[in-house]
């Protein structure tokens, strides 16, 4: 036990406070959380993957329309450009610890070389939470413990911690994306909760995407005056419904853009009335231009 403690003493921490929902390494981030976060409250998206492991207590995620309430040992993964936030449940998450992996698409296939898809484990069906068998749960903690430890190797051995990541990064998506086929290790029905309201949105916005979609279009589709559902909206998601519909226009326009369409075809089929409202949105939401993020797809060009 006290080994152990030792070991998570070295972790490199974010505070809970801290709300950037952006990499600053080119490849991949590990850190660990403690308590209630604050800066990830609102809905957000981005453009790598997000995998969240609870060290200890409880932590609850809204991922579009569902809510997962986890607990030590569970883990849960986020796919590119998902709608998602952390969901406060009152004195639960207090002492809350988890650690946080962010990885990007390229990473994962750079590891990969061709073999495996360590991307598939994100985009299985049902479920984006997992419980795994105790001896496979404490394998994959290790493999994440020691990639968010802080850097301890200096002079001749200073690049020796980056061979040993990338070796762990390998084993921890290999047996990630093994263990995420098996249906038993999902979340039951029973273990999420369902927001009808958000999903009929979203669906609807999905559907005419193309289109110009109004406030009202959107209230009548939920039965709702306009100023019950854009406050009702905003209660369970933490952002307006605005924000969300250009979100989800973005969305869809980086989906074009990374299936190989050109900038202006990419933003005439996510409903964008002009460029400039386009660049304007994505610049905001991406720090980058879309002819900048296309680089990040060379082989779709």
């Amino acid at each position: 036990m006290k080994k152990e403690s030792t070991i998570e003493s070295r972790i490199r921490k974010l505070e809970a406070t801290d709300e950037r929902q952006y990499m600053i390494n080119e490849n991949y981030e590990v850190y660990e959380k403690q308590g209630a976060p604050v800066g990830a409250a609102s809905f957000h998206y981005h453009n790598f993957y997000e995998i969240i492991y609870v060290l200890e207590g409880e932590y609850s995620s809204l991922i579009e329309n569902r809510t997962y309430h986890l607990h030590k040992g569970d883990f849960l993964l986020i796919d590119q450009n998902v709608m998602h936030k952390y969901h406060y449940v009152e004195k639960k998450h207090d002492s809350s610890r988890r650690i946080i992996l962010w990885v990007t698409a390229g990473m994962l296939t750079e590891l990969s070389n061709g073999e495996m898809d360590l991307t598939a484990c994100f985009t299985k069906q049902g479920s984006c939470a997992y419980h795994f068998p105790i001896y496979y749960e404490e394998m994959l903690r290790g493999y994440l413990v020691k990639l968010a430890m802080s850097e301890i190797m200096e002079g001749e051995f200073a690049g020796t911690k980056q061979v040993l990541d990338r070796g762990y990064l390998l084993l921890f998506f290999g047996y990630l994306n093994t263990l995420c086929g098996r249906r038993e290790y999902l979340f039951t029905k029973e273990e999420m909760v369902t927001h009808p309201l958000v999903e009929q949105v979203s669906n609807y916005i999905d559907e005419h995407i193309t289109e110009k979609i109004t406030i009202e279009n959107l209230a009548d589709q939920v039965h709702m005056s306009k100023y019950h559902f854009l406050r009702k909206f905003k209660e369970l998601t933490g952002v307006t419904v605005h924000s969300f519909l250009t979100d989800k226009r973005l969305i869809r326009a980086c989906e074009e853009l990374k299936a190989g369409r050109n900038i202006t075809m990419a933003y005439q089929a996510a409903g964008f009335a002009d460029y400039s409202s386009f660049l304007r949105n994505f610049k905001a939401a991406y720090g980058v231009s879309p002819g900048r993020y296309m680089e990040f797809y060379p082989d779709k060009r």
